[in-house]
């Protein structure tokens, strides 16, 4: 299969995209740094969080004739309300999490059809589920891909194409890592409020993926998984 994941040179990107070669898959990776994308055969170097970053992986999807697109690509700020927000990181945090990953899609579908099959896989936040304090603007970008997949599934299911998001609690990654540095809490004091007393691992998140992609998960659509250890139950 050809897949498409945006995000692909580290952390969560980059495991799917190594489970999914040594499945045997034509990887697409798409990322800002072009020196890390070289890892990888085809590559597209573009900034999701700008229009023409956006147009220039829409041209290069429609070029390959992807048939899996794993939106992966995304930013969490850390935005207090009562600090006010900042209309750049507004536009910023909403284009790169929610707009690029509906456009890209739109991009994809067409070929999707054709085919008669066709999987995109968003890769949401457990915040977008429960909200999460201090990060309104990620929260909301996070909510509305879940709605957003919801809406494609139903429009796409009759064509042999699902829409899923995957919800990650705490991710043990770079992203991750930092956004314990912008928390007003310890590592060591977040872990504790999670039910599994840890991180998820990035190869769960790609496991997931896999099965997603499988014929076994072909009546798996318009779903919302969160793979959190827990956090959605409660605490």
């Amino acid at each position: 299969m050809n897949i498409l994941i945006t995000g692909a040179t580290r952390g969560i990107g980059k495991a799917i995209a190594d489970v999914n070669i040594k499945m045997g898959h034509q990887i697409f990776a798409s990322g800002r740094n072009e020196e890390l994308l070289k890892c990888y055969e085809n590559y597209c170097a573009c900034d999701l969080a700008t229009i023409e970053g956006m147009q220039k992986l829409g041209e290069h999807i429609q070029a390959n004739n992807i048939e899996v697109l794993v939106n992966n690509a995304g930013e969490f700020l850390y935005t207090p309300a009562l600090k006010g927000f900042e209309i750049k990181d507004l536009e910023h945090i909403t284009k790169l999490n929610l707009e690029a990953p509906l456009y890209l899609a739109s991009k994809a579908i067409p070929y999707m059809k054709k085919q008669g099959f066709g999987r995109i896989i968003n890769i949401g936040s457990i915040s977008g589920v429960m909200g999460e304090a201090n990060a309104s603007l990620y929260s909301a970008t996070k909510a509305g891909l879940i709605g957003a997949t919801k809406a494609l599934a139903l429009e796409l299911a009759e064509f042999g194409i699902t829409v899923n998001t995957i919800n990650p609690g705490w991710v043990d990654t770079d992203l991750g890592n930092s956004s314990c540095d912008d928390s007003d809490f310890s590592k060591e004091e977040i872990v504790e409020c999670i039910p599994q007393r840890r991180f998820v691992s990035p190869s769960e998140i790609a496991g997931m993926v896999k099965y997603l992609i499988s014929e076994e998960a072909k009546g798996v659509t318009g779903q919302s998984i969160n793979l959190c250890a827990g956090l959605s139950v409660g605490y």
